[in-house]
């Protein structure tokens, strides 16, 4: 990704510290009791394993909720498969507060199966004195008053929890649950263990590692691996780890591990899903399939489930939540089981292919070295518009102003001389605040002083935001660093309906020789997905009927939209499903009306979404975005519109310090150079931290476009 890269997975100090990696257990199970109680799982003892109580944000909530689906799935499919026989058993490692046991046991699915919980000696040491102390757990286990649960002895050091112990390791023993506190990484004490506690290797057992093994070194894991399989004869293995520690994304994943001291080890020999597997076939499992979060969400959770998720509060974060699912996965491996253990066959008909995509070729990247360190264009969710060919705008978005995270709403203008681009200081009128803290809006270039701004939110559950216009004196072009007075001024409401959306497009048109612009798509508060359009008649900006004929677009947000020839290209965006889409339409003017035309590219266009595009000479760009193949990053795709050839161009970033992220981003085409200015981009990601592109880049497109 880049020269003196930091967060490669080499680096020396990418190291786990025990206390760190013991913490992960308490967080997860704040950010799980959050999520339920929230309605995204359905689980009562969470609240009483968390200790404590705390919101989290829509997107953890729904991390943590792909997470418990996925490991819900293959456990219960392993006790399924496993109902008719006398005796199974689990192993959780690294269960930490989990409370996977006590749902079970709630269930009555445990009638002979008994669980293994392994956790840090500290850890398990806490659990048992939390279950001991809440009746409703306790009497889950079948503690009638102290008889045979815990104290935990480990090494020379005994901590009495309460005044019944077991010697060694095991800090807890019921009939069916077992709780032992002892550090995976060193297996023959584990092993010595799990035997003391009554582990049969002779009988079905499913072991479970929920981002357990990757803080281990890998040789260790690998050891714990290949020792379940050789010891286990009739055994299964789930695993939910992260990959793709090397693309943007996982750049920034990495480093928050990091800062954690919790590093990711694994990811350095097992960096995508197919490593993952060989790692387990390899290691003596006979059977192993994997799929990550996207594809796992697509095809094994029903759609009225999808749909109820997706409908549990307002969210917005498309782009962080996909983006997580493919960097994690799950990972189900086998071996001696009859019938066979395939938890992970898709349940749900949609097909789902994200093969490697194929590339033409590279576009270079490199730093507008004359905008380094420019205040106001690390930002995300803004738009930039080219509104003379020397001047861009750029308004609205999330990012950095006066060295806080927030809602931007200072107008920029960056402004081209002597071949480079600069800064120009604005003044501006803001009639209402609101209007300067928008996110996901449209800016359109009616005239050289002119644009309108449409649409936009602040919040998720906001009601949207309606038109704005900027007004610009006609010398914001002019050379110095004089101060330019950006006039922001309300228009009448007489078109507010057509704008109060946001993840739109806002395009030139003609239509007999009148200037028009085409709202079309997006989303509202009360419309996750909207597939109408208005025509606007400028500069009144009337909402005119005009007669539209042909199959109409699906549904979608976050596509794009370009203007061409009269008309308008619409490529990609996010449907009703919360699918990218890989369409190509053109709405073409008619003698009465417009017509949709679908446009048919070869090989299909990858769907994406969270894209810019920009048309040159017959050539329809398409600029980085969201799509759900996790092999590579869109980069620049290349649709010519007389043939429908359509090749996709990976972005050289080696002269790049810091990950690129080309979503949530804007761009402007520069025809006479044939250069793309990428300005801002990124987002708040997961639990990862607000990420942000720092410096704007050019692209220099000009070997691609000439070889097409």
């Amino acid at each position: 990704m880049g020269r003196g890269r930091p967060g490669a997975v080499s680096d020396p100090r990418a190291v786990s510290h025990p206390w760190a990696v013991q913490g992960t257990g308490g967080s997860s199970a704040v950010s799980k009791c959050s999520a339920a109680a929230r309605g995204y799982i359905q689980d009562r003892f969470l609240r009483l394993l968390a200790g404590r109580r705390r919101r989290r944000a829509p997107l953890i909530h729904r991390g943590y909720y792909i997470r418990a689906r996925a490991v819900d799935r293959c456990v219960q499919d392993f006790l399924l498969k496993t109902q008719s026989l006398p005796r199974t058993q689990i192993l959780s490692l690294g269960a930490g507060f989990d409370s996977l046991y006590f749902r079970l046991k709630d269930m009555g699915l445990l009638h002979h199966t008994v669980v293994y919980e392994v956790d840090f000696p500290n850890v398990a040491c806490q659990k048992a004195a939390l279950i001991k102390g809440v009746k409703e757990l306790s009497a889950l286990v079948g503690d009638t008053g102290g008889e045979g649960l815990v104290l935990q002895q480990h090494h020379s050091d005994i901590v009495r929890l309460h005044h019944f112990y077991l010697p060694g390791a095991i800090t807890f023993s019921g009939d069916d649950y077992k709780l032992l506190g002892v550090d995976l990484s060193e297996l023959p004490e584990l092993e010595r263990t799990l035997e003391e506690a009554g582990l049969n290797n002779e009988i079905p057992t499913l072991f479970i590692a929920e981002v357990v093994l990757t803080y281990m070194e890998t040789t260790r894991s690998d050891a714990l691996i290949q020792w379940a399989a050789e010891h286990f004869p009739r055994a299964c293995f789930l695993l939910y780890e992260q990959v793709h520690p090397e693309d943007p994304f996982g750049r920034v994943m990495q480093q928050h591990f990091r800062q954690l001291s919790t590093a990711l080890r694994s990811l350095a020999l097992y960096p995508d899903c197919q490593a993952q597997q060989r790692r387990f076939l390899a290691k003596g499992w006979t059977g192993c399939s994997v799929m990550d979060m996207n594809e796992f969400f697509t095809c094994c959770i029903p759609e009225d489930e999808q749909q109820r998720v997706q409908t549990l509060e307002p969210f917005d974060e498309y782009e962080e939540w996909h983006l997580k699912c493919s960097h994690y996965f799950v990972l189900a491996a086998s071996k001696g089981m009859e019938p066979s253990w395939t938890p992970l066959s898709p349940s749900v008909t949609v097909p789902y292919q994200a093969g490697p995509v194929g590339m033409a070729g590279s576009v270079p990247a490199a730093v507008c070295a004359r905008l380094s360190g420019i205040s106001g264009l690390r930002r995300y969710g803004h738009h930039s518009v080219l509104i003379k060919p020397n001047v861009i705008v750029t308004t609205g978005g999330f990012g950095e102003e006066d060295g806080q995270h927030c809602r931007v709403r200072n107008v920029h203008l960056l402004s081209k001389h002597a071949g480079h681009w600069e800064a120009v200081c604005v003044t501006q009128s803001v009639p209402d605040k609101r209007w300067g803290e928008r996110l996901y809006h449209t800016v359109s270039c009616l005239s050289d002083t002119l644009a309108l701004v449409v649409g936009g939110r602040t919040s998720p559950s906001s009601t949207g935001l309606g038109m704005l216009w900027l007004k610009f004196p006609e010398t914001c072009d002019a050379s110095g660093p004089e101060d330019i007075a950006v006039e922001l001024v309300s228009p009448q409401p007489a078109a507010e309906a057509a704008a109060l959306r946001w993840r739109h497009s806002t395009t030139e048109i003609t239509f007999k020789g009148e200037q028009y612009l085409f709202v079309y798509g997006g989303r509202s508060a009360l419309e996750p997905v909207l597939g109408d359009w208005h025509f606007l008649h400028a500069p009144e900006l009337s909402c005119t009927a005009i007669a539209v004929e042909g199959p109409v677009p699906e549904s979608r947000h976050s596509h794009s939209a370009c203007s061409w020839e009269g008309g308008v290209l619409i490529a990609g965006g996010l449907g009703a499903a919360e699918q990218p889409l890989g369409s190509v339409f053109l709405l073409r003017e008619l003698e009465h009306g417009f017509q949709w035309q679908t446009i048919e590219t070869h090989p299909p266009l990858v769907p994406r979404y969270s894209h810019t595009a920009h048309v040159h000479e017959g050539k329809l760009l398409l600029v980085g975005g969201v799509w759900f193949h996790a092999s590579s990053v869109p980069g620049v795709t290349v649709i010519d519109l007389m043939t429908g050839l359509c090749s996709n161009y990976v972005i050289n970033v080696e002269h790049l310090e810091w990950p690129l992220m080309l979503h949530n981003h804007s761009s402007v085409f520069l025809p006479d150079e044939k250069e793309l200015l990428v300005i801002g981009g990124g987002g708040n990601c997961f639990s990862f931290g607000t990420h942000l592109n720092p410096e704007p880049v050019l692209l220099s497109l000009s070997s691609i476009l000439s070889s097409h």
